[in-house]
């Protein structure tokens, strides 16, 4: 957004940057500007002869090292007694090396969240009293498994002995662990007495709240129309965004309401943090329930950068528990390349504010200029349920009817109803808003906003009451973007997470390579979609109605 200044009445923290990213190459096909289509040990031993005489004379020598105390337990010269520090001393007074505590003979190799009715999907993600299944090598029933005893970012919530604990149990065939109350996201391990313990496992995700498994996805609707679109939310209808409060309508709540019946305009969307520490004070229950009072819905809106993503996420949960009516994520070039950081974020401020919490995303509104950005995890499973893209027609350089074709194109994709997001600066004209309105209208979409308050002039705000005619000239974009060997972005990494769940193999790069298109091919063949290779409309219909597979970003990001 253009909301990236330095905020005056707060500790100097970004407000957010907009940053002029260099651009994909880019060809126009049809009138729409489409991403154009990229390319994309010897090891040596030496053995030496003296190190193979010395290893056997040691052989050769055991045995009489063995033999060497007498009945009597007096230890013959050369032996090792008991040292005051803990270790061994030879004869000749060396101190030997006491045994690591850290066991590899035991080992955890994988957990899962058991039953899968009670579990998210993801087998990583559980919940506070939920039920983990463990397998490993030398694992055994009344081994101690500990849990993190505080919150942290994952992997940095590391167990310890005095965590949160429970004993394994056998049930079947299987060993089975309960999550303490008291435990938190982070690294699990086993302690195996002695001061012992194995290497830890994770991160395993700890949700205060029931988990349930996702719904099977329905088959995308042709067009971004959306009847399946959640009702009575505060993204329907007409929104307008504040940035500082104490510049629109002069800080005054009684005039910003009075201003905000005239316009027409339900729901107002205030900034409410900037970062993982910087809370504005602006975004209070007051103003809240003011604001309430007088017939407006109130959403939260917070800049993110993915530094500390679990700060983030608790500064929204904040000022959700304030009230509000929902959360915005203004996540932008901050973000690019942090699948890790996004879906630390995600789960977090889930696990905090719960699944069915209205979550918004207002980000880039061109998916193929910003290839590395984690729309697959802001708009995936558990993500934001509503996309508010960002289609500032001005800044961008296009038309209205441009802009609105292109985003609905690069969205369409990811499922999420889309709800534009206007600009009011810029020396806008009232016809252009007038516009943007209407064909938000022939869009299928029931809600719309603007950016910003404070920029918005008397003829802004008199284009937002005027009444909405129909459009005659314009026939909204129903096409879906197109995928081909050779390109890297989120929107492949999205259709591989789909592919996943029919062929297991599949991996999930972001990088459309020959496996992927021998793995397109054979998933058109069986659904009776002609193997081009290219994900089209058809491929990506039948793709969508399957769930995308869980994919844990910890300490990684696609190829792409």
């Amino acid at each position: 957004m253009r909301f990236a200044t330095a905020e005056p009445i707060t500790s100097g923290a970004a407000a957010g940057r907009r940053c002029a990213l260099s651009r994909p190459r880019v060809v126009l096909r049809g009138g729409v500007s489409v991403l154009a289509s990229t390319g994309a040990h010897k090891r040596s031993k030496l053995f030496f002869a003296a190190a193979i005489a010395l290893a056997l004379a040691c052989v050769g020598a055991w045995p009489h090292l063995a033999a060497a105390a007498s009945a009597g337990g007096t230890q013959a010269a050369g032996a090792s007694t008991p040292s005051k520090a803990g270790g061994t001393t030879t004869g000749s007074g060396v101190k030997a090396k006491p045994a690591s505590p850290h066991v590899t003979s035991v080992r955890i190799s994988s957990v899962s969240c058991v039953p899968y009715t009670r579990c998210s999907g993801n087998p990583h993600q559980v919940s506070v009293h939920g039920t983990l299944e463990l397998k490993g090598v030398g694992l055994k029933a009344g081994m101690i498994v500990v849990f993190p005893k505080s919150p942290g970012a994952p992997p940095l919530a590391r167990a310890s002995r005095v965590s949160p604990s429970a004993h394994l149990r056998q049930a079947g065939k299987e060993l089975l662990v309960e999550v303490p109350k008291a435990a938190h996201s982070g690294h699990i391990m086993v302690l195996l007495g002695g001061g012992r313990y194995t290497s830890s496992f994770g991160p395993i995700y700890v949700y205060s709240h029931a988990l349930h498994p996702p719904a099977p996805a329905d088959p995308p609707a042709p067009t971004a129309a959306s009847s399946g679109t959640p009702t009575g939310t505060a993204f329907e209808g007409q929104g307008m965004w504040i940035w500082y409060v104490s510049k629109s309508a002069g800080g005054s709540v009684a005039s910003i309401v009075a201003q905000a019946h005239a316009a027409d305009v339900s729901t107002v969307f205030v900034k409410s943090s900037d970062g993982s520490t910087n809370y504005w004070s602006q975004f209070s229950p007051q103003l809240v329930a003011e604001l309430h009072a007088n017939g407006l819905k109130v959403c939260a809106w917070q800049f993110v950068y993915g530094s500390n993503p679990v700060g983030e996420a608790e500064l929204g949960a904040r000022a959700v528990s304030y009230g509000a009516d929902c959360l915005v994520i203004d996540a932008e070039s901050e973000y690019e390349g942090r699948y890790a950081a996004a879906q630390a974020y995600i789960d977090d401020l889930r696990a905090k504010i719960g699944l069915s919490y209205p979550l918004g995303l207002a980000s880039f509104p061109y998916v193929f200029e910003h290839p590395t950005f984690p729309y697959s995890v802001f708009l995936g499973p558990n993500g934001a349920q509503f996309n508010a893209p960002q289609m500032y027609w001005h800044d961008i350089g296009q038309s209205i009817d441009t802009v609105y074709a292109n985003t609905y194109i690069a969205n369409r994709v990811y499922g999420r109803p889309i709800f534009p997001l206007g600009q009011t600066y810029g020396g806008v004209s009232a016809a252009e808003l007038l516009r943007f309105r209407e064909e938000a209208v022939d869009y299928g979409s029931p809600g719309v906003s603007f950016w910003d308050w404070q920029e918005t002039n008397s003829s802004g705000w008199s284009a937002l009451a005027s009444p909405l005619a129909p459009l005659t000239s314009v026939t909204p974009n129903t096409t879906w973007p197109e995928l081909s060997k050779g390109q890297k972005n989120d929107e492949v990494l999205w259709m591989q997470e789909h592919l996943a769940s029919a062929i297991p193999t599949q991996e999930t790069t972001g990088v459309f390579g020959s496996q992927t298109l021998a793995d397109v091919e054979s998933f058109q063949t069986a659904h009776g979609i002609a193997p081009s290779g290219v994900v089209e409309a058809a491929t990506w219909t039948a793709l969508l109605a399957l769930p995308a597979v869980a994919v844990d970003w910890t300490g990684s990001s696609p190829a792409a």
